[in-house]
């Protein structure tokens, strides 16, 4: 029996990974794989007992835009582990031989990985790792691969499932970069001639469960679930092709598996997920507090309509994708009001996402003499959140954990903070030195201020 092991029992893998391999399970296509997971934290303990005590079975409630709710009892896990310190049964169960995949979510911050894809060694987690902890998701694939190789050294494919543009690669970087701080060139040799590690995009918009769900589907299903999920009913799940053991029938449920992800990956993060920020940002000077508020008030979704489809698809020439088509089927996902996606989840970590979702399609748009009046307006948008943000008239906590106080502090008591702001490189890349970016800039920064000033 061939094994695929996840890390993170968070909401999103339980809606998404789970549910592909309980289509699986369910139509007899997967007798010969079984799926275990486990937390690398104690943060999440909560679920693991709820789940043990439901003989490992759970609820997910999807709700299309139109409303539609379903119900699925998901029964693909065949194993999970409880939290120990040091993780020596999770550790073991990646070093076992007939374990052929390891997936797990990583999200922007746990990759330790600089602008530069440099590893952030001197990061206190890193550091401990480094000195043999298991608190990182290096640590933690380290020791897996340590054990693995005393074992025998089978082949092992390694999997990220996250919105970071080219994970695989960035995260074999930096598993490479730690590796060879450890002084295990062996483990390098063995990761390079025996590992894979394929880039991935994942889309299925998954709030963090609402604290009523259980009672709701107690009252419309009569089930007693400790630890439901709920997601919206699209899925997308597109994977490389490139398994050093083997893989489960994805394809069979509906996974798409292609040559190179790079082309699905760049229109999902450039069109969904700088959308997405788009509509939080702005939806934060209006009040709002979830997404399908943005989306559905028609001068905002006219905003994220006018981005996509002046910025972006003119950037796209050649992708496999209905652009236009993709557009409208995100915005429309957007306007789902029974997803409760909060402004809150949103705009976290909005530093990485101008970088990783925005920056991109910036770039393009001055290169490729691209209006890039919508893309701008996304920069300008995060600079009035600065102000918001130094202001304390942000109405949550927000979290970024690649965010700099002191230089936002720095740019916001500048003489002149636009210009200030368009010479962040991190942010910008060249178009620091390009002047029509910063009139540009300007331009979308009024447009801001009077936008503010109209919900005022």
């Amino acid at each position: 029996m061939n094994t695929w092991l996840h890390l993170g029992l968070g909401s999103f893998h339980r809606a998404h990974q789970e549910y592909c391999f309980d289509r699986l399970i369910k139509a007899g296509l997967c007798t010969d794989w079984r799926f275990e997971a486990g937390n690398i934290r104690d943060d999440a303990e909560r679920t693991v007992q709820g789940l043990l005590k439901q003989d490992l079975s759970y609820t997910l409630e999807t709700i299309s835009p139109e409303g539609e709710a379903e119900f699925t009892t998901i029964k693909a896990l065949s194993k999970v582990f409880p939290f120990e310190p040091g993780l020596p049964s999770l550790i073991a169960a990646g070093a076992a031989a007939d374990t052929r995949v390891i997936s797990f979510t990583v999200t922007e911050a746990g990759y330790y990985l600089d602008n530069e894809l440099k590893l952030q060694s001197a990061d206190q987690a890193v550091a401990a790792d480094l000195k043999g902890g298991v608190g990182t998701i290096y640590g933690v694939i380290a020791a897996m691969l340590k054990q693995r190789v005393k074992l025998g050294g089978a082949p092992l494919t390694l999997l990220c499932c996250d919105n970071v543009r080219e994970n695989g690669h960035k995260f074999k970087s930096g598993l490479t970069q730690f590796l060879q701080l450890q002084g295990e060139n062996d483990l390098v040799t063995f990761l390079n001639e025996h590992c894979t590690c394929p880039n991935t995009m994942v889309d299925r918009i998954t709030p963090r469960p609402a604290a009523t769900l259980s009672a709701e589907i107690k009252e419309k299903t009569g089930i007693d679930d400790l630890v439901p999920v709920m997601a919206e009913s699209f899925f997308q799940w597109v994977i490389e092709d490139n398994f050093a053991a083997g893989r489960p029938a994805l394809e069979k449920a509906d996974v798409e598996l292609v040559k190179d992800v790079a082309p699905y990956e760049d229109a999902k993060l450039r069109i969904l997920n700088a959308s997405h920020s788009l509509l939080a940002l702005s939806g934060v000077i209006k009040g709002y507090n979830y997404v399908f508020e943005c989306a559905q008030d028609e001068e905002l979704s006219a905003l994220a309509y006018h981005y996509v489809t002046e910025s972006v698809i003119p950037c796209l020439k050649g992708c496999p994708l209905n652009l236009p088509a993709y557009r409208d089927e995100v915005l429309r996902r957007f306007k789902n009001d029974h997803i409760r996606d909060t402004l809150q989840r949103i705009c976290q970590d909005s530093f990485s996402k101008m970088i990783m979702f925005v920056k991109p399609t910036l770039l393009d748009c001055y290169r490729l003499g691209v209006d890039a009046k919508g893309v701008v307006l996304i920069s300008a948008l995060y600079l009035n959140f600065l102000t918001l943000l130094q202001a304390g008239k942000v109405p949550f906590e927000y979290q970024d954990s690649s965010f700099d106080k002191a230089w936002a502090d720095k740019v916001l008591s500048a003489a002149d903070p636009i210009a200030a702001y368009a010479q962040t490189r991190l942010l910008f890349g060249e178009l620091t030195e390009n002047g029509k970016f910063l009139a540009d800039l300007r331009s979308c920064c009024a447009l801001v201020q009077d936008f503010a000033a109209r919900q005022a």
